[in-house]
């Protein structure tokens, strides 16, 4: 017993309470990533997302638990991928990119509405809640534009592929499986870190300046 109580009065709470707000957030991000892909599919008549529960808002039905551990504490992870099922679509390339298209759009549109209520929150003097939002509207940005990569099984590899001629569009396709393998060795070789925490840092700092200043 007497473990357990030097146990539990070493834990830094602070840091716990640090890492909670950044699961919340990173489960926020996903989540509404996830849910987007989804949604663009069942416009475009695919209804497999909406069979398999994969509409719902609640973190748990999108959530790959190994993605997100890596998320928290890597800076990079995913989710369970929404399944799409193109033979659903009259053009299914085009379906595709724009079911791909709608995570990065939808992260950034999120990061928008964070920055509006990052804005409020200042303005009633909320600063806990205003760094939390600012954190989270960052985070997102950043989950959009990664997946912009044009590479296997990121979501710009679909925008890209749908402008490819039908042959080169399945030989493509044929290498998705192998491709997170691939990302992951780049981003642990920090490959491209710069270029994307550029495009990052600017697209959230335009996006602070035109809702501030509305």
């Amino acid at each position: 017993m007497q473990y357990l109580l030097n146990l539990w009065n070493e834990l830094d709470f602070g840091s716990m309470g640090a890492l909670l707000l950044r699961l919340a957030a990173v489960f926020l991000c996903l989540t509404v990533h996830e849910v987007s892909h989804g949604l663009a599919a069942y416009a475009l008549g695919d209804p497999t997302a909406r069979r398999q529960r994969r509409l719902s808002l609640n973190p748990l039905h999108h959530i790959d638990w190994l993605g997100l551990g890596c998320m928290v504490f890597c800076g990079f992870g995913w989710a369970k991928p929404v399944p799409v099922d193109a033979r659903y679509f009259k053009n299914p390339k085009g379906g595709m990119a724009l079911c791909a298209l709608a995570g990065p759009v939808s992260n950034v549109l999120l990061a928008a509405l964070l920055l509006c209520i990052a804005r409020w929150s200042e303005t009633a003097g909320a600063q806990g809640v205003s760094s939390f939002v600012f954190t989270t509207a960052y985070l997102s940005i950043g989950l959009g534009v990664f997946n912009l990569i044009p590479f296997p099984p990121l979501d710009g590899s679909k925008v890209l592929a749908a402008l490819l001629p039908n042959r080169a569009y399945a030989l493509w396709m044929r290498y998705e499986r192998i491709g997170m393998f691939l990302v992951f060795a780049l981003v642990m070789l920090g490959v491209g870190d710069s270029f994307l925490t550029k495009a990052i840092q600017t697209i959230f700092y335009w996006l602070t300046v035109l809702i501030f200043s509305v």
